[in-house]
């Protein structure tokens, strides 16, 4: 442990596995605090937080829903003072298939989970980072799909698509108030993760340049450099860690 987070205070949405986990994890390791949500994984959230000891707590969070975002923030500041850092990874894949063919209420709810989730704990974390002195990370997990098209996933794409550029118009909004809150987005490609199917591994593999997939480590690495005071001067950016594919 290197202490790059130390005195720092974390909410961690969508941390009950997977990327979210090492995340966490991560922050954990570097002396941060760390507030994990999940919204159906209660178990594995819960799990998370109690590895972290005294430096976690686990709050259930449905991340499309303000009065969520709310309870998550208040959770946050009883037991820890203050928030310094957000990390907006939750997301769903959603349904597949030809957008002609997709139902609004497919579409709406990868919106509302990917896109809004994002919004809101964008909105949350400046207002809760304002009562800090105006100083913190918001980063959120986007994906390559946020920067090229997914064939048959329109929905995933568009919100991806739409946090990258939601970071980069919030990341200006809160330099021009002259607050010192940077805010960024990283893009995942293919992470080794149990929601890849066994079937399709060896596929994905051959697409990627550097011939392996990524680990949840490699994001989480990131994410610890634009949480810490390292990377005080990158905001409204976007850090793509894919294996070379959109080289």
């Amino acid at each position: 442990m290197s202490n790059r987070l130390t005195g720092k205070v974390a909410i961690v949405t969508g941390a009950a596995a997977g990327i979210g986990r090492a995340i966490a994890e991560s922050f954990a390791k570097e002396g941060a605090k760390v507030v994990v949500t999940a919204d159906h994984n209660v178990e594995g959230g819960q799990k998370v937080a109690d590895e972290l000891g005294d430096a976690g707590l686990f709050v259930q969070q449905n991340v499309a829903q303000e009065s969520e975002w709310q309870k998550v923030v208040a959770a946050t500041k009883e037991k820890f003072g203050k928030v310094d850092i957000v990390v907006n990874n939750a997301g769903i894949g959603g349904a597949n298939g030809p957008v002609e063919n997709m139902s609004l209420e497919d579409w709406q709810r990868v919106i509302d989970v990917n896109l809004t989730g994002n919004f809101l704990g964008v909105k949350y974390g400046i207002n809760a980072m304002k009562e800090n002195g105006g100083v913190g990370s918001i980063i959120n997990i986007s994906s390559v799909a946020g920067l090229r098209g997914l064939p048959m996933a329109a929905p995933y794409s568009a919100s991806k698509g739409g946090s990258r550029l939601l970071t980069k118009a919030a990341a200006l909004s809160v330099a021009q108030e002259g607050l010192k809150i940077r805010i960024n987005s990283v893009h995942p490609g293919w992470v080794d993760t149990a929601i890849i199917p066994e079937e399709v591994r060896d596929a994905v593999t051959k697409t990627i340049p550097m011939g392996h997939m990524g680990e949840p480590n490699d994001i989480a690495n990131v994410c610890v450099f634009l949480a810490s005071d390292e990377s005080k001067y990158a905001t409204g950016a976007e850090f793509v860690l894919d294996g070379g594919q959109n080289a």
